[in-house]
């Protein structure tokens, strides 16, 4: 026991370390343990979207939206979420799919939406960038953002 608190004393930047890593482990345990909402493939957020009522939120901000976004989708940008929740309180017991860029921003988003009650609550893993890339899935792209074809090209 002595050789362990020399070591701790004598590394105690190296063990401060090791704590804190230890310490968000054990945290994104618990929060993956505990988490209320499920993580779906963009495939399998197809499939939803076309078997129910499913409402599609994309959290991000309104510029990122317009730039490309999935069909029929909704934008309530994350920071505006929990003031919009009225807006779309009728969906609360129908599964609700949310997206955003890369998948970071849906699951805060999510747990907003859990914690309000909502029941199915499903976050697009890799978000829009899976859904386009990865996936090669179809997009909607506002007139205002198109590429113009330049004839003389």
């Amino acid at each position: 026991m002595d050789r362990y608190l020399d070591f701790i004393l004598n590394h105690y930047i190296l063990s401060l370390a090791l704590a804190v890593v230890t310490y968000l482990l054990i945290q994104e345990l618990f929060d993956t343990a505990f988490k209320k909402f499920d993580a779906v493939s963009p495939l399998l957020a197809v499939a939803k979207m076309n078997d129910s009522e499913t409402l599609v939120i994309d959290v991000r901000e309104p510029s990122e939206f317009i730039h490309n976004h999935i069909e029929q989708s909704i934008n309530m940008p994350l920071g505006k979420l929990s003031e919009d929740l009225a807006k779309i309180a009728e969906h609360k017991t129908k599964p609700v799919l949310i997206s955003c860029k890369t998948g970071t921003r849906s699951a805060s988003a999510a747990k907003l939406l859990t914690k309000a009650g909502f029941e199915q609550v499903f976050v697009i893993t890799g978000g829009m960038d899976a859904w386009e890339n990865d996936y090669k899935l179809p997009i909607k792209i506002t007139s205002k953002q198109k590429t113009k074809i330049n004839p003389s090209a």
